[in-house]
């Protein structure tokens, strides 16, 4: 008290102290997330609501704040949730755990309806599965018109979204906590802080799988089928160029050699990268050496087309005996390759004797 003397406060269970404690006003409240519903107006589907799964796994006890706020301020709307299972609500089963009704006459200075679960009915659950159905002005006019309406609005048609909505959930203590104040119950006194989590979307399999069929996802299943048809063509054409370049690693023995000769030249040519550089023609050449020369030979190879653009073409040649060293070759082409691949643009070429390697 204002003598500093302790003040005997008794609480329990039914009469918590109430704590408000008001947030930081730089705080950055996240912002709402469009459900972007009305699009599944034009997709085949049965559900009869817009539903959500949320984890609530914590070893805290956790109350949930839902916010909602349609583009449509004028449209109602029915909320349900159920724990841990899917909620279902039609003329032939009612299994849900709670629900509430959204009407524009409970919106008086804000423009988002709020929705609040204690800590107290969340524990011991893991889940909860949520769902949301815009009311047809005949539903509106009979429910919203009764402030004592006690009974759901129930149909067995599939929901029918007129307007988007915004929707932003989480956690918090008490249900008159907002954007700029925590309100918080304690049966002890003690030190309090708070703070802004956004609970995320965790996925539920279970849900994926029960309501994975074509009609109800197919901009999912065509996206992927697409993806998957490009990505085989991919890999094909990968293959087909990966078998090109493994020919041309090769190294290809002249055509014109003799079995007879037993002394062999490694002949390495190189095409320039300049436009039109490739060739069709026949290439003929002449090495000469101290000791010998060669008759006139041909670059040719009868599985792959050589002498291309960028390219490096290996050749293996044998000769009777070693033509010593080597002084020059005379290398030549006919010009029958039609158009541009008549001509050639010769780089440089090696030519390296595979006895003594130089």
């Amino acid at each position: 008290d204002e003598n500093e003397n302790e003040v005997s406060i008794q609480t329990n269970m039914s009469h918590p102290i109430e704590i408000i404690i008001p947030r930081d006003p730089n705080i950055i409240i996240p912002p709402m997330i469009l459900q972007n519903v009305t699009s599944m107006n034009y997709t085949p589907h049965n559900q009869l609501f817009d539903l959500h799964y949320l984890n609530i796994t914590s070893s805290l006890s956790i109350s949930i704040h839902f916010e909602i706020q349609s583009l449509n301020i004028s449209l109602a709307y029915l909320f349900i949730y159920k724990f841990d299972q899917l909620p279902q609500l039609n003329t032939s089963i009612n299994s849900i755990d709670g629900w509430t009704l959204f009407c524009p006459l409970n919106l008086t200075n804000q423009t988002s309806y709020t929705y609040f679960i204690n800590n107290q009915q969340t524990s011991d659950h893991q889940s909860i599965i949520y769902g949301l159905r815009e009311l047809n002005s005949t539903e509106m006019i009979n429910t919203c018109s009764n402030t004592s309406i006690s009974s759901l609005p129930i149909t067995d048609q599939r929901f029918n979204f007129t307007s988007n909505y915004q929707l932003r959930i989480y956690t918090s203590v008490g249900p008159l906590t907002n954007h700029y104040e925590t309100q918080c119950f304690s049966t002890h006194l003690t030190s309090f802080a708070s703070g802004f989590v956004i609970l995320p979307e965790s996925i539920n399999w279970n849900y994926i799988f029960a309501n994975a069929d074509f009609l109800k996802n197919k901009t999912i299943y065509l996206t992927v089928i697409c993806v998957s048809i490009i990505y085989i063509i991919l890999i094909i054409y990968a293959r087909f160029k990966d078998k090109k370049d493994l020919e041309k690693l090769g190294v290809t023995p002249l055509p014109d050699n003799h079995q007879s000769d037993q002394y062999f030249y490694q002949i390495i040519v190189f095409t320039g990268h300049r436009q039109n550089a490739e060739t069709n023609s026949n290439v003929h050449f002449i090495i000469y050496g101290d000791n010998d020369e060669t008759h006139i030979r041909t670059l040719a190879d009868s599985q792959r087309k050589i002498l291309q653009r960028g390219g490096i073409d290996s050749f293996i040649m044998a000769v009777p005996e070693s033509l010593g060293l080597l002084n020059c070759i005379r290398i030549w082409h006919d010009n029958t390759g039609k158009g541009s691949s008549s001509s050639w643009f010769l780089k440089y070429i090696i030519i390296l004797d595979l006895q003594t390697m130089e």
